[in-house]
């Protein structure tokens, strides 16, 4: 696996992310991480991997944008020296232009979405053991869907930055474009807005996560 004994994995996003963690920081146990993707791979690492100790930290809040992330970056990144960073940010830098088109200055067009990820990404890089983006996604099969379209496109920037700064790039999408071969998509959503995913959805974000760290159940 390509985390090692006693690194701290950071994971910051939005309410995909959050799922309701403690503040601050979320970390260890008794719903501290929250209740989605982010404790379902810290109890994994757990079960599997107890002899690394890896350290597990959460600091995703529901609304973020990138540019609510530029604003946090150095409190909620940078001071907590993590190893190893995920970010899966782009999901509302989307939707605000749907739920809420004439709140424009709400609103984050692919050009600043890229140039503040960019940013973002060059000042922790350094800092790093690894880096992993996670991609926006919409849960919903019609890839002609207004929202879910402009997702692609969004997707389809953070896979180019990932692979130009060298980062491990997890396509969410497309991980649950497979699922939708056997179950309805939206059918994963708690709710009507096809953003935030159930348990099941939340444990493909967790697999896809676990399978780009090369994680193994024999933990080798």
């Amino acid at each position: 696996m390509k985390l090692h004994a006693s690194d701290t994995l950071l994971f910051i996003g939005d309410s995909i992310t959050d799922s309701g963690r403690a503040r601050p920081v979320g970390e260890g146990g008794y719903g501290a991480l929250g209740n989605g993707y982010v404790s379902h791979v810290d109890a994994l690492l757990r079960a599997v991997y107890p002899q690394l100790g890896i350290r597990v930290l959460n600091t995703g809040v529901s609304g973020d944008t990138v540019r609510h992330l530029k604003a946090r970056w150095q409190s909620d990144v940078l001071d907590l020296n993590p190893d190893w960073l995920s970010i899966m940010i782009g999901t509302n830098d989307v939707w605000r232009q749907f739920d809420r088109p004439l709140n424009t200055d709400q609103h984050i067009y692919l050009d600043e979405y890229e140039r503040l990820l960019r940013e973002l990404i060059s000042v922790a890089l350094p800092h790093l053991k690894g880096l992993v983006l996670m991609s926006p996604f919409y849960l919903e099969m019609n890839s002609d869907d207004p929202m879910r379209a402009t997702m692609d496109v969004y997707r389809g920037v953070m896979k180019k930055v990932a692979y130009e700064v060298g980062a491990i790039f997890v396509d969410t999408q497309a991980a649950f474009d497979q699922f939708s071969e056997h179950v309805y998509l939206s059918s994963l959503s708690m709710g009507w807005d096809r953003v935030h995913p159930d348990q099941p959805g939340h444990m493909i974000l967790a697999r896809e996560f676990l399978r780009s760290i090369d994680f193994s159940w024999n933990g080798e």
